[in-house]
């Protein structure tokens, strides 16, 4: 069986007038609404056609002009939307990207910068407190530790203060090995006051300046038929400077730091500098007690009865 006779190709000047053909009766909606809805013959409008390109100048023939009009029904050179799909929808996300490119960056610029700030702000910060508590827990207080035991060892003078000593060293270790990092501290900063209160130095003078309270008497609320007797004194170094020591006020319980306090004395202490000041308005005997290096509590040459008061 022979090969039907290949088709031959148009001319694509023919094909371009054809389209143009077209394209005019589309936008001559009402020539083809008037021409092509009627029940007349292409012929008609393939007359009205021709009018238009003479009157423009332009030579068509018949056949393209048929061409035209078949085509126009045919709905051929009429562009379809292809049907939506992910792959369409990519095209067109590529299609629009100068659109949103921009936006799109500024949102990853956003991100970057949210990003950023967060590393160095959080993130960093956050390991570099975990790496300083880490040498803080494995080097830096269990060489306090050691070093605070062994100078109030060598330094104190008194077993009491060795033995409290080895106890808040046992603490802190323990801490350290339960990685509690404030307990630690804590052992730390006990020592450190345990060390300074052993070398401490000073003198416990009786206040007798002019206008000063030298002594005092309180009655007791848990005994309200007694008396407690107490002698003023300051704490003075070698140079006569005053000495910020730590005291416990027995009425209150509390640790307070001060250069003055009063000492509980037992009456006869108190009626004897009290004599001693009436005399001629001088407490000649006005030292109390003093306080050594490497130990806890001064040497009294007076009897007293241990507890203070901060407050008169």
């Amino acid at each position: 069986m022979a090969d039907p006779a290949p088709k031959q190709k148009r001319p694509l000047e023919e094909v371009m007038l054809a389209m143009d053909v077209v394209d005019t009766l589309r936008h001559r909606e009402n020539l083809v609404a008037r021409e092509l809805n009627e029940e007349e013959r292409d012929r008609q409008l393939i007359v009205r056609l021709r009018e238009i390109y003479a009157s423009q100048g332009i030579e068509v023939t018949d056949a393209i002009l048929a061409e035209g009009v078949k085509a126009l029904k045919e709905q051929r050179f009429v562009y379809t939307p292809p049907e939506p799909s992910f792959s369409v929808s990519l095209a067109r996300l590529y299609v629009r990207r100068r659109a949103w490119g921009k936006a799109a960056l500024g949102i990853v610029a956003a991100v970057a910068i949210a990003w950023g700030a967060g590393h160095f702000l959080v993130t960093v910060p956050a390991e570099q407190r975990a790496e300083a508590r880490q040498i803080e827990l494995t080097q830096t207080l269990p060489k306090r530790l050691k070093n605070l035991s062994a100078a109030i060892e060598s330094g104190s003078q008194v077993p009491e203060a060795k033995q409290m000593a080895q106890s808040i060293q046992a603490d802190g270790d323990k801490a350290l090995a339960e990685d509690d990092l404030d307990g630690a501290r804590s052992a730390v900063a006990q020592l450190e006051d345990l060390r300074d209160r052993l070398d401490q130095e000073y003198v416990l003078r009786i206040v007798s300046r002019p206008g000063a309270t030298s002594g005092l008497w309180r009655i007791p609320e848990a005994n309200p038929d007694a008396r407690n007797y107490y002698l003023v004194v300051e704490a003075l170094n070698r140079r006569a400077q005053p000495v910020t020591v730590s005291v416990t006020n027995e009425e209150t319980g509390k640790a307070e730091s001060v250069t003055q306090w009063g000492v509980r004395v037992p009456e006869s202490t108190f009626n004897s500098v009290r004599r001693d000041k009436e005399d001629d308005g001088i407490i000649q005997e006005d030292i109390l007690g003093a306080k050594r290096r490497g130990t806890l509590e001064p040497d009294y040459a007076m009897p007293v009865s241990g507890g203070v008061i901060t407050e008169w």
